[in-house]
């Protein structure tokens, strides 16, 4: 093949990958502007912080731990990988000009930055379930554990080319390896602080605690719809020939039909149990939607990716009221988005992806589940018994943000003044 052809089309495959990790880490904003939108005001300031620098941190830690024990150049086994810091060099001209089946087709580097803003999204799913009562830098320590060992581990055993992938486990984009596991470490993390104050009353009555600003949390959910087709039009690795164009053109139609889908059950089921139209489940809806066809935006037709939506966005619904009953407090219902529909897109796969076996699917789930929730459990318990994790119930009531960083997000709202 003409080396100029080669080199074009490494190029413009480099930059594609370039591109949607772009998408992928303006994700970052949409999980802030989410969560900033669901949290009182008194504790808007505090969570920005803790997005802003958990994508700094899970950009560091990965770039010298956990990308290499994700990815690892030698591992030890299919169930440990091995560890070596920092990045080697990248591709060489002569190397992309051989072709063949094993030369590159598109920058190494471009697989290190996109692969680390999905370390940063599944830090994310965690900052939201904790919202309103972990404090911020105990919050942070755990961050560096989860990108740089916890997450890339389990990330090893499927894309790494572990035991997982062995197995047969199909997981397109992240349904498991990346959206149920940050769910899971987010649970461990639930369990450890406990509910907000005054969220259930001395007989389990659940108390609506209200977020602060629902402008700001439906620019997050547009947003994360947004960097989604980067999330999963990346995750085909290619677009430089028909094939793999009409590809991503596809996997764009399915993402966005299946949010539109999940957005819209969610919004029925809201009408027909409230009477009313709760824009917050609406919101997840979408997400969930989105959450469910990622483990397999690609193989199903369009009519397909509608009803994974759809069935996402009802099991959403249902799983937000679950969580309350079983006292579960989550501000931004990330483990019902990200855990209970992630496990549903999982399966969701068997109906279009002939290489996907049930007992693959099922095992594949429950190994990273209990991974990412016992490993996480471990961390969170030692750091809590060495710095503490939630404030005392006077900074809880106060806010967190006069007590992590002294200001506040409306001061010209402040009842005091």
């Amino acid at each position: 093949m003409d080396s100029n052809f080669l080199q074009l089309s490494y190029a413009l495959d480099t930059f594609y990958f370039l591109v949607s990790a772009v998408f992928v880490m303006w994700m970052a904003a949409g999980f802030a502007m989410l969560e900033a939108g669901l949290v009182r005001s008194k504790n808007t300031v505090e969570i920005l912080t803790k997005n802003a620098l958990l994508y700094s941190i899970a950009c560091t830690a990965y770039l010298f731990v956990g990308y290499n024990v994700m990815y690892p150049g030698d591992p030890i086994s299919a169930y440990l990988p091995n560890l070596s810091f920092l990045l080697g060099a990248d591709n060489t001209v002569d190397a992309v000009i051989a072709g063949g089946d094993d030369a590159p087709y598109y920058s190494g580097m471009s697989d290190f930055i996109f692969q680390a803003v999905f370390a940063a999204a599944t830090m994310s799913i965690v900052s939201g379930a904790i919202a309103e009562r972990m404090k911020l830098w105990p919050f942070l320590i755990f961050a560096i554990v989860m990108t740089a060992i916890i997450y890339p581990m389990e990330g090893y055993w499927k894309w790494g080319g572990g035991w997982l992938d062995q197995l047969g486990f199909q997981d397109f984009a992240g349904s498991v390896v990346v959206h149920m596991a940050g769910a899971a470490a987010a649970l461990a993390a639930v369990i450890m602080v406990g509910p907000r104050l005054g969220r259930y009353g001395p007989q389990g009555e659940v108390r609506v605690i209200p977020g602060a600003n629902l402008p700001m949390a439906t620019l997050g959910m547009f947003i994360l719809w947004m960097g989604w087709f980067g999330f999963n039009g990346g995750s085909e690795l290619k677009v430089a020939n028909v094939d793999e164009a009409n590809a991503v053109a596809k996997i764009f139609v399915n993402t966005n039909a299946a949010a539109a889908a999940g957005m819209i059950v969610a919004a029925l089921l809201s009408k027909i149990k409230f009477d009313k139209t709760d824009l917050t489940m609406v919101i997840n809806g979408a997400l969930a939607g989105l959450v469910a066809i990622t483990a397999e935006p690609l193989a199903p037709s369009p009519g397909l990716a509608v009803f994974v939506g759809a069935v996402g966005g009802a099991i959403v619904f249902f799983s937000v009221l679950l969580m309350d009953k079983i006292k579960l407090d989550d501000p931004v219902g990330a483990i019902s988005v990200h855990g209970t529909v992630g496990i549903w897109g999982i399966f969701a796969v068997l109906f279009s992806n002939e290489d996907a076996t049930f007992m693959g699917q099922l095992i594949g789930t429950v190994a990273t589940f209990a991974w990412m929730f016992v490993a996480s459990l471990i961390v969170l318990y030692i750091i809590d018994k060495t710095m503490g994790l939630r404030p005392s119930k006077e900074e809880e009531l106060e806010g967190m943000d006069f007590k992590e960083c002294g200001m506040e997000a409306y001061p010209e709202f402040d009842h005091k003044q």
